[in-house]
Formats: structure tokens, C-alpha cells, sequence
């Protein structure tokens, strides 16, 4: 798996994503619906998080194809999910997040992704910085949580990293939960996908991971020590991502805008 550039959430697409070549796919895909392989014999199913977002319908987030592709055969895959995250002691539910990509084959058949964009809000963390009343009640003393993309990402495999930007008013901009190396995530299919929608399509799926270790707060400034005990981190067990999702998705043929050609 090759690292693409990050993208910050909401910064949208980048004009010229690089192309991630697959010598093997084993499964199909998950996180964008047609991809993650699940372990061999496993029966864990965990349960997404109960909350239920609007479909995705925004392509504005796909990026170029590769040069020489087919683009009948390459589609942009837009997913929506709002998920359940334990990191540390901290549980909370994101705000939803919404993440692009394309997949397809190369002009020699090989298979391959292209990453678009991620857009999420930030999601206040009950407590605040103090994790008692007082910290709900005193703006000042507010914390939130952001998620951002970390850089990599296979959605044939499930896997993706993250970064989580800690937010508030006391709190450094540069503050994040893996701020130097990002958390990795390899997501697992909870269930059954199931179509809801055929035109447009639309797909609902779960999916979660409880096998991932939490990095500790960095780049806090003095509050870095303190972020560590309030939040729990590092952590290397005990933690979870589990969401309920939906994704559609669009031939490049049928993109209502032409896209420029990237690179392989």
C-alpha cells in the first residue's frame, strides 16, 4: 500500500491524487462498500453506532484518472458514516464524516485507488478538558474532537489511518492524537451489506475495529500531560471504531464534469 499526501478534513479533493496500484485483491471491498477482508473464522460481530446519516449525493470530491483508463469502468465511491469512537477513557459519537475515493483497473488490468477527499466536523467531548460539570459549563475549559485523514488508506484491505485534532479554546491548533505518526485503523465487516437503494445506488453497510493502539496527544504544548491523563493516552487496548454507513457510487462516465487525467 502506497501513502497518498494527507488531506485535512475539508479541504476537499487535491487536484492530482497519486494512484495506489493493488497487485492483489483479496475480498471484496468494505469501507467504500466493496472492500475489507475479514479475518479468517471470525465470528465477533460488533454493533455500529445506532446513528443514522443521510445518504451521501455529493461527487464534488472525486479526483482525476489515471492516465489511459477506462473511465466506464472506474467509479467514484462516496461514503457517509457517524461513528462510535472509544479512544482511552473518552467515548464519544462523531460528527458524520464523509470520505471520497475512485477504484478501477489500469490500462495493463491491474487494480487501483485514487483518494479524493474527507470532510468532518468536530465533535464536543463531554466533560471538557477537565472531564467534570465544570467542564461543560465553562467555555473555556470546552474540548473537541476532530477527525482528520492521516495520510493512507486501502479500501480493498479496510485499512485507513487517521489523525484526531483535539480542539478548544485553551487547547493548541496544532494539538492532535497522532499528530506525528497517525492511528491506524484495518476495519472488519459487522454484517451483511445491504442494497437500499438501486437508482441511485445506495448501500448500507457496518463496520468496525477494536484491535487498533491510540497514540497519545502531541503537539499540545503544555497541556500535552494533561490531554494524556484526561483522554487516557496512549492506550494500547480497549479501544473502538464502529460505525453504521451508507455509500453510493458513479461511473466517471456518468461524473456530470470531466475530470482531468492524473498520473500513475
Amino acid at each position: 500500500m502506497t501513502n497518498s499526501p494527507a488531506v485535512r478534513s475539508g479541504s476537499g479533493r487535491r487536484p492530482l491524487a497519486p494512484v495506489r496500484r493493488l497487485a492483489t485483491v483479496a475480498g471484496a471491498a468494505l469501507l467504500a462498500g466493496t472492500a475489507i477482508v475479514c479475518a479468517p473464522g471470525a465470528a465477533y460481530s460488533t454493533p455500529g453506532s445506532g446513528t443514522s446519516v443521510a445518504p451521501p449525493s455529493d461527487f464534488g470530491d472525486c479526483p482525476p484518472l489515471p492516465q489511459g483508463v477506462d473511465p466506464g469502468r472506474w467509479r467514484c465511491e462516496v461514503q457517509t458514516a457517524a461513528p462510535r469512537l472509544t479512544l482511552g477513557r473518552v467515548t464519544v459519537t462523531l460528527a458524520p464524516i464523509t470520505m471520497t475515493h475512485a477504484e478501477g483497473p489500469l490500462a495493463d488490468g491491474g487494480k487501483a485507488q485514487v483518494w479524493g477527499g474527507m470532510h468532518a466536523a468536530a465533535t464536543s467531548v463531554p466533560g471538557g478538558l477537565t472531564g467534570t460539570a465544570m467542564g461543560d459549563r465553562s467555555p473555556l475549559l470546552g474540548l473537541a474532537i476532530q477527525p482528520e485523514y492521516g495520510g493512507r488508506s486501502d479500501f480493498y484491505s479496510g485499512q485507513l489511518s487517521l489523525r484526531f485534532r483535539l480542539r478548544g479554546p485553551l487547547v493548541p491548533k496544532s494539538c492532535a492524537v497522532g499528530a506525528d505518526t497517525p492511528v491506524d485503523f484495518r476495519l472488519q465487516r459487522s454484517g451483511p451489506s445491504t442494497w437500499v437503494s438501486q437508482d441511485p445506488p445506495v448501500i448500507e453497510f457496518s463496520a468496525y475495529d477494536d484491535t487498533f493502539a491510540a497514540r497519545g496527544a502531541g503537539r499540545c504544548g503544555p497541556l500535552t500531560a494533561l490531554l494524556g491523563r484526561r483522554l487516557g493516552l496512549p492506550a494500547t487496548e480497549g479501544n473502538l471504531l464502529s460505525f453504521d454507513a451508507s455509500y453510493t457510487f458513479r461511473t466517471y462516465d456518468r461524473l456530470s464534469q470531466g475530470r482531468p487525467a492524473g498520473r500513475v
